[in-house]
């Protein structure tokens, strides 16, 4: 439960950067380069992808609605990232799901990306072409 907590702090604005090294600091490496790679961290999602952790990467592109990432996750049957990205995304019949089966710690862990996710400013002057 401490190291879900960890990683859900880890989009938090104040200490998430603590929270990261931490994760890192005590092997959790896969979860710190998920909450790079969800933050934005193309290298982050190339070291899921080369240190054998494709189903985070497929769940970060799930977040952004991928339907290859959701084809993946359901063909190698992590259907709990499925629920998770859903979540993540503000799907009722997800959400309620997690709730039903008392996954509180997920339901943090999905509002906690989100919010992250909405605090985030799309600036056009910064994109590469």
């Amino acid at each position: 439960m401490k190291i879900l907590l960890a990683f859900a702090k880890t989009f938090d604005e104040e200490g998430g950067e603590e929270f990261f090294k931490w994760l890192l600091e005590n092997g959790y490496p896969e979860l710190a380069a998920l909450s790079s790679a969800i933050r934005g961290s193309r290298e982050a999602f190339d070291w899921l992808m080369k240190n054998k952790f494709p189903h985070f990467a497929a769940f970060d592109e799930a977040i952004d609605m991928s339907p290859k990432a959701y084809a993946w996750l359901r063909k190698y049957n992590f259907d709990f990232l499925i629920v998770l990205a859903d979540a993540v995304n503000e799907k009722p019949e997800a959400i309620e799901w997690l709730s039903r089966n008392k996954l509180f710690i997920f339901l943090d862990i999905a509002r906690r990306i989100r919010e992250y996710r909405n605090r985030q400013r799309f600036d056009y002057h910064k994109m590469h072409f």
